[in-house]
């Protein structure tokens, strides 16, 4: 799919703050109510925009322990990926979940309250599925969080005023 400028101007604003109304986005790319929400329907169709959502602080809800899982398995048939894909799905703890080229298999983002309770999901994990290795690295410190993607261009200012060359 072609995004045009303003289409990227569109993502950048909602992917800082989706509660932006339609009048104010309107009014930061420089155009109308009617050609926005028009644009936003054929971006959300086309599957650019996936859903909107709440973030929410781990913290805030006890869930303190961020672990990052490396799996390696001895077994890679299509059974054992089945059943692995639906026990990482299927557990609210994994945030992410990478199927990786190298050494180590997959990758999982756990967020938990503590190490007892990462213990608890590595053993229902192990009971659910063979994994020939596990590795549990816990995060110390997060030092960058992001859930926004580069759309390419820079987003209009405050007043609606674009930059549409970036240095």
């Amino acid at each position: 799919m072609s995004l045009d400028y303003t289409d990227r101007a569109l993502l950048k604003l909602l992917q800082t703050d989706s509660t932006l109304s339609l009048d104010e986005l309107a009014r930061r790319v420089g155009s109308t109510k009617t050609p926005i929400w028009n644009r936003l329907k054929k971006l959300r169709q086309q599957g650019v925009i996936r859903r909107e959502v709440a973030l929410c602080d781990p913290d805030a809800l006890g869930l303190t322990a961020c672990f990052f899982v490396l799996i390696q398995t001895s077994e890679h048939d299509a059974d054992w990926q089945q059943r692995f894909l639906a026990a990482v799905r299927s557990r609210h703890e994994v945030m992410e979940a990478h199927r990786l080229a190298g050494e180590v298999d997959y990758l999982l983002k756990v967020r938990v309250a503590d190490a007892r309770a990462y213990d608890a999901f590595y053993q229902r994990l192990i009971a659910d599925v063979k994994i020939f290795k596990v590795t549990a690295l816990l995060s110390m410190e997060e030092l960058k969080y992001a859930t926004e993607l580069d759309v390419g261009q820079s987003a209009p200012d405050q007043r609606g005023h674009g930059a549409r060359n970036s240095p």
